[in-house]
This record gives structure tokens, sequence and C-alpha cells, in this order.
């Protein structure tokens, strides 16, 4: 799999480190609760098609959202995780 960082252009998967889905992005409130905190770290969608996660390029560092199927593993865009409306 070939990822685009947008500083440094198309690379390698290796290159990068998954940092998580969507839904570990959206972190619960500090005072959410328990079970708003157990689901967050424990608890997973194994989603079968488009997702959005978020990579670090390891070489320069950069944080990125990236749009990708887990069925075809096409990528379907990448961006700058400062640039990506939360």
């Amino acid at each position: 799999m070939r990822l685009a960082c947008p500083l440094c252009g198309i690379r390698d998967r290796r290159e990068f480190t998954y940092q998580g889905s969507d839904v570990a992005m959206a972190r619960p409130a500090r005072d959410a609760g328990a079970a708003a905190w157990d689901d967050y770290l424990h608890n997973r969608d194994n989603v079968a098609g488009a997702v959005r996660d978020l990579w670090q390029h390891d070489p320069c560092g950069a944080w990125l959202v990236v749009d990708r199927n887990t069925v075809s593993h096409a990528i379907g865009g990448s961006a700058l995780a400062s640039e990506v409306p939360r």
C-alpha cells in the first residue's frame, strides 16, 4: 500500500505508523464517565469498506488523515490532519 504525504509525496506504507480510526480522533470529554472512556479505549468497529484513519509519516513527522477502503485497500486521499475540519 502506498500513501501520499502532502509534504513528501507518495511513499510506501512502511514509512507510516497507523494511529487509529476516525473514532479514535473523537475523544470523549474529560468528564464523560467511565463507560464512555471504556468504550473509547476498548471497543472498535471492524468496518468493511470506507474508513478515515489517522496516520503519522515517520520521516517528516506529519500527521495525516487518510481515506481508505479496508476491502480493496484503495486510498481515496490524504490530507494534513491540521487542515481537516473536525
